[in-house]
Protein backbone atom coordinates (compact mmCIF):
# COMPACT_ATOMS: atom_id res chain seq x y z
CA UNK A 1 0.00 0.00 0.00
CA UNK A 2 1.16 3.32 -0.66
CA UNK A 3 1.74 6.27 2.06
CA UNK A 4 -1.46 7.72 1.82
CA UNK A 5 -3.37 4.26 2.53
CA UNK A 6 -0.57 4.00 5.60
CA UNK A 7 -2.59 6.92 6.86
CA UNK A 8 -5.22 6.30 9.60
CA UNK A 9 -8.21 7.67 8.45
CA UNK A 10 -10.08 9.99 11.57
CA UNK A 11 -13.31 8.51 12.34
CA UNK A 12 -16.22 10.89 11.11
CA UNK A 13 -18.78 11.62 13.31
CA UNK A 14 -22.29 10.87 12.21
CA UNK A 15 -24.65 13.39 12.99
CA UNK A 16 -26.73 12.64 16.36
CA UNK A 17 -30.53 13.31 15.71
CA UNK A 18 -33.22 13.98 18.17
CA UNK A 19 -36.46 12.84 18.55
CA UNK A 20 -37.81 15.21 15.85
CA UNK A 21 -34.88 13.81 13.35
CA UNK A 22 -33.39 17.29 13.05
CA UNK A 23 -29.69 16.63 12.38
CA UNK A 24 -26.73 18.36 14.28
CA UNK A 25 -23.84 20.56 12.92
CA UNK A 26 -20.51 18.73 12.76
CA UNK A 27 -18.00 20.38 13.95
CA UNK A 28 -14.83 19.98 11.52
CA UNK A 29 -11.53 21.15 12.62
CA UNK A 30 -9.95 23.85 11.36
CA UNK A 31 -6.75 22.34 9.81
CA UNK A 32 -9.47 20.15 7.88
CA UNK A 33 -10.49 23.92 7.02
CA UNK A 34 -7.54 25.15 5.79
CA UNK A 35 -6.31 22.04 3.64
CA UNK A 36 -9.19 22.48 1.81
CA UNK A 37 -9.37 25.95 0.69
CA UNK A 38 -5.89 25.29 -0.50
CA UNK A 39 -7.26 22.43 -2.37
CA UNK A 40 -10.07 24.83 -3.91
CA UNK A 41 -7.25 27.85 -4.58
CA UNK A 42 -4.62 25.39 -6.10
CA UNK A 43 -7.74 24.00 -8.22
CA UNK A 44 -8.37 27.63 -9.51
CA UNK A 45 -4.69 28.84 -10.08
CA UNK A 46 -5.21 25.03 -12.41
CA UNK A 47 -8.14 26.27 -14.17
CA UNK A 48 -7.30 29.29 -14.30
CA UNK A 49 -3.48 28.88 -15.61
CA UNK A 50 -5.03 25.95 -18.12
CA UNK A 51 -7.35 28.72 -19.13
CA UNK A 52 -4.55 30.88 -20.19
CA UNK A 53 -2.28 28.49 -21.70
CA UNK A 54 -5.33 27.51 -23.47
CA UNK A 55 -6.00 31.06 -24.32
CA UNK A 56 -2.35 31.47 -25.41
CA UNK A 57 -2.52 28.25 -27.75
CA UNK A 58 -5.86 29.55 -29.46
CA UNK A 59 -4.36 33.28 -30.07
CA UNK A 60 -1.23 31.36 -31.07
CA UNK A 61 -2.95 29.24 -33.73
CA UNK A 62 -5.20 32.72 -34.44
CA UNK A 63 -1.65 34.49 -35.46
CA UNK A 64 -0.33 31.87 -36.90
CA UNK A 65 -3.71 31.16 -39.06
CA UNK A 66 -4.03 35.35 -39.65
CA UNK A 67 -0.69 35.54 -41.02
CA UNK A 68 -0.96 32.10 -43.05
CA UNK A 69 -4.29 34.17 -44.81
CA UNK A 70 -2.49 37.11 -44.92
CA UNK A 71 0.55 35.57 -46.88
CA UNK A 72 -2.62 34.12 -48.61
CA UNK A 73 -3.72 37.54 -49.90
CA UNK A 74 -0.14 39.46 -50.34
CA UNK A 75 0.44 35.93 -53.16
CA UNK A 76 -2.91 36.66 -54.78
CA UNK A 77 -2.40 40.18 -54.41
CA UNK A 78 0.98 39.92 -56.34
CA UNK A 79 -0.48 37.35 -58.81
CA UNK A 80 -3.74 39.75 -59.13
CA UNK A 81 -1.43 42.68 -59.75
CA UNK A 82 0.76 40.84 -62.04
CA UNK A 83 -2.17 39.65 -63.82
CA UNK A 84 -3.78 42.94 -64.45
CA UNK A 85 -0.29 44.17 -65.80
CA UNK A 86 -0.48 41.50 -68.29
CA UNK A 87 -3.93 42.03 -68.87
CA UNK A 88 -3.52 45.88 -69.33
CA UNK A 89 -0.15 44.53 -71.62
CA UNK A 90 -2.25 42.77 -73.68
CA UNK A 91 -5.60 44.98 -73.54
CA UNK A 92 -2.96 47.91 -75.08
CA UNK A 93 -1.38 45.66 -77.66
CA UNK A 94 -5.25 44.58 -78.48
CA UNK A 95 -5.66 48.26 -78.72
CA UNK A 96 -3.10 48.91 -80.94
CA UNK A 97 -3.74 46.09 -83.09
CA UNK A 98 -7.39 47.27 -83.77
CA UNK A 99 -6.44 50.65 -84.50
CA UNK A 100 -4.39 49.65 -87.40
CA UNK A 101 -7.08 46.65 -87.94
CA UNK A 102 -9.60 49.71 -88.02
CA UNK A 103 -7.19 51.77 -90.22
CA UNK A 104 -6.49 49.45 -93.03
CA UNK A 105 -10.65 48.56 -93.01
CA UNK A 106 -10.98 52.14 -93.56
CA UNK A 107 -8.48 52.26 -96.48
CA UNK A 108 -10.31 49.01 -97.96
CA UNK A 109 -13.41 50.89 -97.86
CA UNK A 110 -11.95 53.95 -99.56
CA UNK A 111 -10.22 51.88 -101.90
CA UNK A 112 -13.80 49.85 -102.73
CA UNK A 113 -15.28 53.13 -102.84
CA UNK A 114 -12.98 54.88 -105.28
CA UNK A 115 -13.23 51.53 -107.44
CA UNK A 116 -17.42 51.21 -107.11
CA UNK A 117 -17.12 55.34 -108.23
CA UNK A 118 -14.35 54.45 -110.98
CA UNK A 119 -16.20 51.31 -112.31
CA UNK A 120 -19.60 52.96 -112.64
CA UNK A 121 -17.50 55.93 -114.47
CA UNK A 122 -16.47 53.12 -116.88
CA UNK A 123 -19.25 50.39 -116.82
CA UNK A 124 -22.71 52.50 -116.39
CA UNK A 125 -25.57 50.62 -115.31
CA UNK A 126 -28.27 49.26 -117.41
CA UNK A 127 -30.58 52.07 -117.36
CA UNK A 128 -28.09 54.46 -118.02
CA UNK A 129 -27.05 52.75 -121.07
CA UNK A 130 -30.66 52.34 -122.27
CA UNK A 131 -31.06 56.37 -121.44
CA UNK A 132 -27.88 57.11 -123.87
CA UNK A 133 -29.32 54.95 -126.61
CA UNK A 134 -32.64 56.52 -126.31
CA UNK A 135 -31.50 59.57 -125.98
CA UNK A 136 -29.37 59.48 -129.00
CA UNK A 137 -32.43 57.45 -131.32
CA UNK A 138 -34.72 60.97 -130.10
CA UNK A 139 -31.86 63.36 -131.21
CA UNK A 140 -31.81 61.55 -134.62
CA UNK A 141 -35.41 61.58 -134.74
CA UNK A 142 -36.23 64.86 -133.45
CA UNK A 143 -33.38 66.23 -136.64
CA UNK A 144 -34.93 63.90 -139.17
CA UNK A 145 -38.50 65.55 -138.04
CA UNK A 146 -37.24 68.99 -138.46
CA UNK A 147 -34.97 69.04 -141.16
CA UNK A 148 -36.94 66.72 -143.75
CA UNK A 149 -40.37 65.96 -141.89
CA UNK A 150 -39.87 62.23 -141.91
CA UNK A 151 -42.82 62.16 -139.43
CA UNK A 152 -42.72 58.05 -139.53
CA UNK A 153 -39.27 57.82 -138.42
CA UNK A 154 -39.74 59.62 -135.49
CA UNK A 155 -42.78 58.39 -135.07
CA UNK A 156 -41.06 54.96 -134.90
CA UNK A 157 -38.30 55.83 -132.90
CA UNK A 158 -40.85 57.18 -130.52
CA UNK A 159 -42.46 53.51 -129.83
CA UNK A 160 -38.62 51.78 -129.68
CA UNK A 161 -37.93 53.84 -127.02
CA UNK A 162 -41.27 53.17 -125.01
CA UNK A 163 -40.41 49.73 -126.11
CA UNK A 164 -36.90 49.51 -124.36
CA UNK A 165 -38.57 51.34 -120.94
CA UNK A 166 -41.70 48.98 -120.97
CA UNK A 167 -39.07 45.93 -120.84
CA UNK A 168 -36.34 47.87 -118.40
CA UNK A 169 -40.06 48.11 -116.46
CA UNK A 170 -38.88 50.79 -113.07
CA UNK A 171 -41.27 52.96 -111.35
CA UNK A 172 -38.96 56.38 -112.50
CA UNK A 173 -39.77 55.75 -115.96
CA UNK A 174 -43.27 56.84 -115.78
CA UNK A 175 -43.63 60.68 -116.37
CA UNK A 176 -40.82 59.86 -119.95
CA UNK A 177 -42.90 57.23 -121.16
CA UNK A 178 -46.80 59.69 -120.38
CA UNK A 179 -44.57 62.29 -122.73
CA UNK A 180 -43.26 59.89 -125.36
CA UNK A 181 -47.26 59.09 -125.34
CA UNK A 182 -48.24 62.47 -125.60
CA UNK A 183 -45.52 62.92 -128.41
CA UNK A 184 -46.69 59.95 -130.51
CA UNK A 185 -50.45 61.48 -130.34
CA UNK A 186 -49.34 64.40 -132.10
CA UNK A 187 -47.34 62.78 -135.18
CA UNK A 188 -50.04 60.51 -135.40
CA UNK A 189 -52.22 63.81 -135.93
CA UNK A 190 -50.25 64.78 -138.38
CA UNK A 191 -51.66 64.01 -142.08
CA UNK A 192 -49.84 61.84 -143.88
CA UNK A 193 -47.70 63.34 -146.95
CA UNK A 194 -45.45 61.02 -149.13
CA UNK A 195 -42.57 63.25 -149.05
CA UNK A 196 -40.00 60.87 -150.56
CA UNK A 197 -42.53 60.25 -153.42
CA UNK A 198 -43.28 63.98 -154.18
CA UNK A 199 -39.50 64.64 -154.15
CA UNK A 200 -38.60 62.08 -156.51
CA UNK A 201 -41.15 63.46 -158.50
CA UNK A 202 -39.85 66.66 -158.64
CA UNK A 203 -36.49 64.70 -159.38
CA UNK A 204 -38.01 64.06 -162.50
CA UNK A 205 -39.39 67.32 -163.26
CA UNK A 206 -36.31 68.67 -162.83
CA UNK A 207 -33.83 66.20 -165.16
CA UNK A 208 -36.83 66.73 -167.86
CA UNK A 209 -36.54 70.70 -167.75
CA UNK A 210 -33.33 70.40 -170.16
CA UNK A 211 -35.01 68.61 -172.74
CA UNK A 212 -38.53 70.41 -172.77
CA UNK A 213 -39.20 71.75 -176.78
CA UNK A 214 -39.58 75.73 -176.73
CA UNK A 215 -43.00 77.09 -178.57
CA UNK A 216 -41.22 79.05 -181.07
CA UNK A 217 -39.69 75.73 -182.19
CA UNK A 218 -42.86 74.20 -183.20
CA UNK A 219 -43.03 72.91 -186.50
CA UNK A 220 -45.50 71.48 -188.75
CA UNK A 221 -45.59 67.99 -189.61
CA UNK A 222 -44.08 67.13 -192.74
CA UNK A 223 -46.23 66.77 -195.82
CA UNK A 224 -47.20 63.26 -196.71
CA UNK A 225 -44.92 62.07 -199.48
CA UNK A 226 -46.99 61.05 -203.01
CA UNK A 227 -46.80 57.46 -203.64
CA UNK A 228 -45.73 57.07 -207.23
CA UNK A 229 -48.22 55.08 -209.46
CA UNK A 230 -47.67 51.68 -210.29
CA UNK A 231 -47.02 52.29 -213.87
CA UNK A 232 -43.37 53.76 -214.48
CA UNK A 233 -44.19 57.55 -215.15
CA UNK A 234 -42.40 59.18 -217.79
CA UNK A 235 -39.16 61.67 -217.47
CA UNK A 236 -41.04 64.58 -217.91
CA UNK A 237 -44.17 63.88 -215.44
CA UNK A 238 -41.76 63.06 -212.73
CA UNK A 239 -40.09 66.38 -213.57
CA UNK A 240 -42.91 68.20 -213.48
CA UNK A 241 -44.22 66.70 -210.08
CA UNK A 242 -40.80 67.59 -208.11
CA UNK A 243 -40.85 71.13 -209.05
CA UNK A 244 -44.22 71.77 -207.68
CA UNK A 245 -43.32 69.92 -204.52
CA UNK A 246 -40.53 72.42 -204.57
CA UNK A 247 -42.85 75.49 -204.98
CA UNK A 248 -45.65 74.07 -202.17
CA UNK A 249 -42.89 74.05 -199.86
CA UNK A 250 -41.53 78.08 -200.53
CA UNK A 251 -45.17 79.09 -198.92
CA UNK A 252 -46.82 77.55 -195.76
CA UNK A 253 -50.35 78.48 -195.04
CA UNK A 254 -51.41 77.57 -191.43
CA UNK A 255 -54.07 78.40 -189.18
CA UNK A 256 -53.66 78.32 -185.38
CA UNK A 257 -55.81 78.99 -182.35
CA UNK A 258 -53.13 80.03 -180.25
CA UNK A 259 -51.57 82.92 -179.37
CA UNK A 260 -47.94 83.35 -181.27
CA UNK A 261 -45.41 82.08 -178.80
CA UNK A 262 -43.09 84.38 -177.67
CA UNK A 263 -39.76 85.00 -178.57
CA UNK A 264 -36.08 83.97 -176.64
CA UNK A 265 -32.63 84.19 -177.92
CA UNK A 266 -30.46 81.47 -177.34
CA UNK A 267 -29.11 83.22 -174.08
CA UNK A 268 -32.74 84.14 -172.46
CA UNK A 269 -33.84 80.26 -173.34
CA UNK A 270 -30.54 78.84 -170.93
CA UNK A 271 -31.41 81.06 -168.14
CA UNK A 272 -35.44 80.46 -168.38
CA UNK A 273 -34.22 76.13 -167.92
CA UNK A 274 -32.24 77.54 -164.82
CA UNK A 275 -34.80 79.44 -163.61
CA UNK A 276 -37.59 76.78 -164.36
CA UNK A 277 -35.21 74.39 -162.15
CA UNK A 278 -34.47 76.40 -159.50
CA UNK A 279 -38.57 76.89 -159.04
CA UNK A 280 -38.85 73.43 -158.94
CA UNK A 281 -35.70 73.25 -156.57
CA UNK A 282 -37.36 75.89 -154.36
CA UNK A 283 -40.49 73.68 -154.16
CA UNK A 284 -38.67 70.35 -153.10
CA UNK A 285 -37.08 72.50 -150.01
CA UNK A 286 -40.63 73.71 -149.06
CA UNK A 287 -42.22 70.48 -149.45
CA UNK A 288 -39.52 69.05 -147.03
CA UNK A 289 -40.10 71.87 -144.68
CA UNK A 290 -43.61 71.46 -144.84
CA UNK A 291 -44.39 75.05 -146.28
CA UNK A 292 -47.38 75.11 -148.03
CA UNK A 293 -47.77 78.82 -148.84
CA UNK A 294 -44.34 78.74 -150.85
CA UNK A 295 -44.80 74.96 -152.13
CA UNK A 296 -47.82 76.02 -154.17
CA UNK A 297 -46.19 79.29 -155.05
CA UNK A 298 -43.50 77.92 -156.68
CA UNK A 299 -45.65 75.01 -158.38
CA UNK A 300 -48.11 77.69 -159.91
CA UNK A 301 -45.12 79.98 -161.25
CA UNK A 302 -43.53 76.36 -162.99
CA UNK A 303 -46.81 75.58 -164.36
CA UNK A 304 -47.22 78.90 -165.94
CA UNK A 305 -43.67 79.19 -167.37
CA UNK A 306 -43.83 75.74 -168.69
CA UNK A 307 -47.78 76.84 -170.62
CA UNK A 308 -46.27 79.87 -171.66
CA UNK A 309 -42.82 79.37 -173.20
CA UNK A 310 -42.91 75.44 -174.13
CA UNK A 311 -44.53 73.34 -176.10
CA UNK A 312 -47.47 72.21 -174.92
CA UNK A 313 -48.40 70.07 -177.85
CA UNK A 314 -45.35 67.42 -177.56
CA UNK A 315 -45.17 64.57 -175.09
CA UNK A 316 -42.70 65.67 -172.56
CA UNK A 317 -44.10 68.85 -171.60
CA UNK A 318 -47.77 67.37 -171.37
CA UNK A 319 -45.78 64.82 -168.76
CA UNK A 320 -44.33 67.51 -167.06
CA UNK A 321 -47.51 69.48 -166.58
CA UNK A 322 -49.55 66.50 -165.30
CA UNK A 323 -46.83 65.80 -162.48
CA UNK A 324 -46.95 69.53 -161.36
CA UNK A 325 -50.99 69.26 -161.53
CA UNK A 326 -50.47 66.57 -159.30
CA UNK A 327 -47.77 68.10 -156.85
CA UNK A 328 -50.40 71.34 -156.79
CA UNK A 329 -53.18 69.34 -155.31
CA UNK A 330 -50.90 67.74 -152.65
CA UNK A 331 -51.88 69.54 -149.31
CA UNK A 332 -48.78 70.16 -146.95
CA UNK A 333 -51.74 72.16 -144.07
CA UNK A 334 -50.68 71.20 -140.88
CA UNK A 335 -47.74 72.15 -138.00
CA UNK A 336 -45.45 69.61 -137.90
CA UNK A 337 -45.54 68.63 -134.03
CA UNK A 338 -41.31 68.44 -132.30
CA UNK A 339 -39.99 66.00 -129.62
CA UNK A 340 -38.97 68.80 -127.42
CA UNK A 341 -41.18 67.52 -124.66
CA UNK A 342 -39.63 63.77 -124.31
CA UNK A 343 -36.36 64.83 -124.67
CA UNK A 344 -36.63 67.91 -122.08
CA UNK A 345 -38.16 64.61 -119.99
CA UNK A 346 -35.26 62.90 -121.00
CA UNK A 347 -32.87 65.04 -119.52
CA UNK A 348 -34.70 65.46 -116.49
CA UNK A 349 -34.53 61.79 -115.78
CA UNK A 350 -30.82 61.58 -116.34
CA UNK A 351 -30.33 64.78 -114.12
CA UNK A 352 -32.17 63.15 -111.14
CA UNK A 353 -30.45 60.16 -111.48
CA UNK A 354 -27.20 62.47 -111.35
CA UNK A 355 -27.94 63.75 -108.28
CA UNK A 356 -28.53 60.45 -106.47
CA UNK A 357 -27.17 60.09 -103.04
CA UNK A 358 -25.21 56.43 -104.37
CA UNK A 359 -23.56 58.55 -107.27
CA UNK A 360 -23.09 62.09 -105.61
CA UNK A 361 -20.93 60.64 -102.74
CA UNK A 362 -17.34 60.29 -102.96
CA UNK A 363 -15.52 57.82 -101.22
CA UNK A 364 -15.36 58.16 -97.25
CA UNK A 365 -12.25 59.47 -95.61
CA UNK A 366 -9.88 58.13 -94.15
CA UNK A 367 -9.63 57.55 -90.00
Amino acid sequence: MSEADDRVIPPVRVPETGDAGVARPVSVPPARWKSLLAAIALLAIGVGAAAWLDGRRTQRDLRNEVAQRLTAVEATTQATGKAQTDLATELRDAQARTTLLETRIAESQAQQAALEALYRDLAPSRDEIALSEIEQVLLIASQQLQLAGNVSSALTALQLADAKLQRLDRPQFVPLRRAFSRDMDQLRAVPFVDVTGLSLKLDQAIGAVGTLPFAMDERLSAPVAEIPSAAKEPAWQRFLRDAWSDVKQLVRIESSDRPAAPLLPPSQQYFLRENLRLRLLSARIALVSHDDASFRSDIAAATAWVGQYFDTRTKPVQALQATLKQLAATSLTGEMPDLSRSLEALRVLRLSQDRAPGRAAGPPPAR
